[in-house]
C-alpha cells in the first residue's frame, strides 16, 4: 500500500463504515493523472540449461545487495541504480518495481538502465531473465519461503492446483497510473477495466507451460482466474459500470476471505471462510485494525487494483524490450479525457470477455479488431506522452507492428 500517517498508527476498526473510510483515503488518492510507473517481473533460468531449477541462494549470491528481506533478512535491500526496487517472488521470479515519473519517456529511460544493471547481475551468476508470461520450461516449484507464501498456498490448495501455477510459475507486468481528479476516477477506472481482455489477447506471452502447450493464449491470466473469483475477479463490470468506485471496492474487500492472519510464529492460515467483513464482525479474538486492512488488501488480485493509484495487473510479462508497448499503449489511452472516453467506447462491447481473451487471445476476431482500434487510438494520442523524437518512432513502430499481427489474426 501506499505510505500514510496512518500506517505508523494502526487504528482499530468497528464497523464497515470505518473500513470504506480508510479504503477510500488510501486506495482512490485524487488529483492530477501526472505519475506513471511500473512492475516487471520474469522468471529467472540457468543460461545454459532453462529447465534447470533455480535455488534461492543462487539468487540471493547473485542479486548482492539488491537482493530483499525475503531471501537475506541482513540484506540492505538497495535500489537499483535508477530507484527501482527488486522483490523475489515465491517461485524464485524477479521483479523490479520503479518510482513512479511525471514523464513516460524518463520512466522507460530509467526502467532500461535498472533493467540492464539487474540483466548484469544476473549474467553475471550464469541467469538469464525469462520472455514470456509463464514458465515455458519447469513445472511449478517454489523458492521462497515465508508464512504470507505458506499460508497462501495451503488456501490455494484447497481450490485445486492453479495457486501453485501462479505463485511458482508465472510473470506479469504491471502499469501504474495516478486515479486522476475526483471527478475523473470513475472513467479511468472504468476505461482501465474495459481495455483490459482486448490488451490482454493482444499482449498474450504464455501459451507453453513445463515445456507443453496449454491450449491457452495467457496461462498466467488463466491460473489468476481460477484461483479464488472472490479475489481474483474483477471489480467493474460491464453490468456495473454506473457504480462508485470506492463503494465496489469496499465492498469487494469486505467480501473476500482471509488469505494470511499474521500472528507469532511461522503459520499464517487463517480460519477458512472468515472474510474481512466477519472479523469486523467479531469473527476472530480481536478485532482488526487499519494495518490489519492493508495486508488483507496486499493479497487481493483483481485486473485493476486501487493502490492509491490504479495498478493494472492483467498483462503478461513481454520479451525483452517490448514491455515498452504496453505501457505506452495504456499510457496513450488514458492521456486525456477525451481519449479515455473514445478508448471505453471501443473497448465496451469487449470489457467482460476475460476468459475468452486468455484462451483465444488474438484468434478471437472480435477482440482482435478491439485491439486494432485500440492500437490506431493509442498511435493517435502517442503525441500528447510527450517522448523524445527516436523513442517515439521505436514506440510507434512497434504498436503498427502489433497492429498488424492483430489484424492479420482475426482473418
Amino acid at each position: 500500500m501506499v505510505t500514510s500517517p496512518e500506517l505508523d498508527h494502526p487504528t482499530v476498526l468497528t464497523s464497515s463504515r470505518a473500513a470504506g473510510g480508510h479504503l477510500a483515503r488510501i486506495c482512490f488518492k485524487t488529483g492530477p493523472p501526472t505519475h506513471t510507473g511500473v512492475e516487471l517481473e520474469w522468471t529467472v533460468h540457468d543460461a545454459a540449461d532453462p529447465a534447470r531449477p533455480v535455488e534461492g541462494e543462487r539468487l540471493r549470491v547473485a542479486l548482492g545487495r539488491h537482493c530483499p528481506p525475503t531471501l537475506d533478512g541482513t540484506s540492505p535491500a538497495t535500489p537499483l541504480r535508477h530507484g527501482s526496487t527488486v522483490t523475489v517472488e515465491p517461485g524464485g521470479q524477479v521483479e523490479i518495481s520503479t518510482a513512479p515519473r511525471t514523464s513516460v519517456g524518463a520512466l522507460i529511460q530509467a526502467t532500461r538502465d535498472d533493467v540492464t544493471e539487474l540483466t548484469g547481475l544476473l549474467e553475471a551468476a550464469g541467469l538469464v531473465l525469462g520472455r514470456s508470461g509463464i514458465d515455458p520450461h519447469r513445472p511449478p516449484l517454489p523458492v521462497v519461503h515465508t508464512p504470507r507464501y505458506r499460508a497462501m498456498r495451503r488456501v490455494f490448495d484447497g481450490r485445486g492446483p492453479a495457486g501453485r501455477t501462479m505463485m511458482y510459475s508465472t510473470a506479469g507486468l504491471q502499469v501504474c497510473l495516478d486515479a486522476g481528479e475526483t471527478a475523473q476516477v470513475p472513467a479511468r477506472w472504468a476505461t482501465a477495466h474495459a481495455v483490459g481482455p482486448p490488451l490482454l489477447a493482444a499482449f498474450a506471452t504464455a501459451d507453453r507451460h513445463a515445456g507443453r502447450p496449454t491450449g491457452w493464449a495467457s496461462a498466467r491470466m488463466a491460473a489468476w482466474l481460477r484461483i479464488d473469483p472472490a479475489r481474483t475477479r474483477p471489480v467493474w463490470t460491464p453490468q456495473r459500470a454506473d457504480q462508485d468506485p470506492v463503494t465496489d471496492w469496499t465492498a469487494y474487500v469486505l467480501d473476500a476471505p482471509l488469505l494470511c492472519l499474521r500472528r507469532g510464529g511461522p503459520d499464517w492460515t487463517p480460519p477458512a471462510g472468515v472474510t474481512f467483513a466477519d472479523w469486523l464482525d467479531g469473527a476472530l479474538p480481536r478485532p482488526p485494525t487499519t494495518d490489519d486492512l492493508d495486508y488483507h488488501v496486499s493479497t487481493l488480485f483483481p485486473p485493476v487494483r486501487p493502490r492509491g493509484y490504479l495498478e493494472v495487473r492483467y498483462l503478461d510479462a513481454q520479451p525483452g524490450r517490448e514491455w515498452t508497448l504496453p505501457l505506452a499503449v495504456l499510457s496513450a489511452l488514458l492521456a486525456d479525457a477525451g481519449t479515455t472516453r473514445r478508448a471505453y467506447a471501443v473497448a465496451a462491447p469487449q470489457a467482460h470477455r476475460w476468459v475468452a481473451a486468455a484462451r483465444h487471445g488474438l484468434r478471437d476476431p472480435a477482440l482482435a479488431d478491439t485491439a486494432v482500434e485500440l492500437f490506431d487510438l493509442a498511435r493517435t494520442a502517442l503525441p500528447g506522452l510527450g517522448l523524445p523524437p527516436d523513442l517515439h518512432e521505436e514506440i510507434d513502430r512497434g504498436v503498427r507492428r502489433r497492429r498488424a499481427v492483430a489484424g492479420r489474426r482475426n482473418r
